[in-house]
C-alpha cells in the first residue's frame, strides 16, 4: 500500500486533530471567559446597546455604569452546575467574568439611561444622545430691501474734529 502525500496532508492532519483533542478532552481543560455578543442601533434619538445574557440574575451579576463618555456593562456569569463535569463529552457554553464597553456621543450627559433584562437580553437604553442641535427657523422677508441713510459731514468739521 502507498501513502499519497500532498502539501495538504499536515494541515490536515492538525484541524483534524484540534478538532478531535478538543472534543475528546473538553473537561480536561475547560474555557474560561465569557464576552456577550451585542448589537448597538439607534432608535430615533436613543442608542441602544443590547446584550446576550442568558442564565445571569441581573440583580446580582451585572453592573451598568457610565463613566464619561463610556457604557460600562460588566459582571459574571457562573456555573450553577451541581456535580463534576469530568463526564462531559462537549462543554460549549462558558462562564466567567465579563466586560463591555460602548463608546457613547459627546452629547452624553449619563443622566436619561435606563437598563431592562428580559428573557436573557439586557436592554440599555441612553436617552437622547443622537440628537442633533435644536433647529432653530429664520423667516425670510421679501421686498425691496431697506434703505440706509447715510450722512456726510462737511471736511471742514471732520478735520476740525481730528485735532481735537
Amino acid at each position: 500500500m502507498t501513502t499519497t502525500r500532498t502539501g495538504f496532508t499536515d494541515v490536515d492532519r492538525l484541524v483534524r486533530d484540534l478538532w478531535t483533542t478538543r472534543t475528546a478532552r473538553p473537561a480536561a481543560r475547560p474555557e474560561t471567559g465569557f464576552s456577550p455578543a451585542a448589537d448597538v442601533y439607534r432608535d430615533g434619538d436613543d442608542l441602544v446597546a443590547r446584550f446576550d445574557l442568558p442564565g445571569v440574575d441581573p440583580a446580582s451579576d451585572v453592573s451598568v455604569e457610565v463613566q464619561g463618555r463610556r457604557l460600562v456593562v460588566s459582571g459574571e456569569r457562573k456555573d450553577t452546575r451541581t456535580g463534576s463535569a469530568e463526564g462531559a463529552r462537549v462543554r460549549e457554553t462558558r462562564y466567567g467574568s465579563f466586560r463591555r464597553v460602548v463608546t457613547l456621543p459627546r452629547t452624553a450627559s449619563g443622566e436619561d439611561v435606563s437598563a431592562r433584562y428580559d428573557a436573557g437580553v439586557l436592554t440599555v437604553t441612553v436617552g437622547g444622545v443622537l440628537a442633533g442641535p435644536a433647529t432653530h427657523r429664520v423667516t425670510v422677508e421679501s421686498g425691496p430691501a431697506p434703505v440706509v441713510e447715510h450722512a456726510e459731514t462737511a471736511p471742514e468739521e471732520s478735520a476740525e474734529e481730528a485735532q481735537a
